[in-house]
């Protein structure tokens, strides 16, 4: 299970604008000057992956100030090179289905930080990933808890019934092109008892997360089926990211094979 005490404050300080941009723009520096080196000390070969014009890769900006969503790119090998959390309304409209809510939202953050990146030439021509992530029992949408009495009524309603989780992606290229995927994974719950749901609130893991609950802390226990992505539950479907992010030229295996050499240096 993955934990968001799990993403170091550094990290966090290097990618969002605001957390010591000093050794933000230090790391960046450091990042676009170095050149990969064999264990020898001499200059490594050229990556294939790495297809821009003068050996630079294009850049990630994770739409997003979430830990969880940060540690599952990491975990796939991949390290965003900002993050810009976008500041808009979540608010569901009257009627409004919970695919076509966490796409919209999804394409509203993407867009909202490609207008605010028009301000930061380093990221003018780089990848916008944004994405989210709704829980929903029908077409009844648990929006994210806040407080107790709203994770207590969350986790009543889910207790011994099946709901759905649904992400929504969306990639925004360098040349403009927008591309979107809905992922969606089946949860059921096992019947939790008062006690249970006293005991997981003074947890406080639910808080600020879609359904009242966390699967990647003690809510995993909960689960008694789950159908479909578990990395989507948590908040970024693994599979589905990379798979558009390939797609669309961002050289996934270039991070994969840096990791690789500092780790064996």
């Amino acid at each position: 299970m993955i934990s968001p005490k799990a993403v170091s404050l550094t990290a966090l300080n290097k990618l969002v604008p605001g957390r010591s941009s000093k050794s933000a723009a230090k790391g960046e520096a450091a990042a676009s000057q170095e050149a990969p080196r064999d264990k020898t000390g001499a200059p490594a070969p050229a990556k294939p992956p790495a297809a821009k014009a003068g050996g630079h890769r294009p850049k990630l900006v994770l739409a997003s100030a979430s830990p969880r969503r940060l540690r599952l790119l990491e975990q796939a090998g991949i390290t965003p090179d900002g993050l810009r959390p976008a500041n808009i309304d979540e608010s569901a409209k009257k009627g409004e289905a919970p695919r076509h809510l966490c796409r919209r939202l999804a394409r509203g953050k993407a867009e909202a930080i490609r207008k605010l990146l028009h301000s930061e030439p380093e990221f003018e021509n780089s990848f916008i990933l944004a994405a989210d992530t709704i829980v929903a029992v029908g077409k009844r949408i648990l929006g994210k808890a806040e407080k107790e009495h709203e994770a207590t009524r969350c986790l009543e309603l889910l207790s011994g019934r099946s709901h759905r989780v649904y992400s929504a992606i969306c990639l925004i290229t360098p040349s403009g092109r927008i591309r979107e995927r809905i992922v969606e994974t089946r949860v059921r719950f096992k019947r939790l008892t008062r006690h249970e749901i006293e005991a997981y609130i003074a947890t406080g893991q639910w808080r600020g997360k879609a359904g009242g609950y966390a699967v990647q802390g003690v809510a995993g226990s909960f689960v008694v089926k789950l159908v479909g992505s578990y990395s989507n539950v948590v908040g970024l479907p693994l599979y589905e990211t990379l798979n558009l992010l390939s797609g669309e030229g961002f050289p996934i295996t270039y991070f994969w094979l840096n990791r690789v050499e500092v780790e064996t240096a």
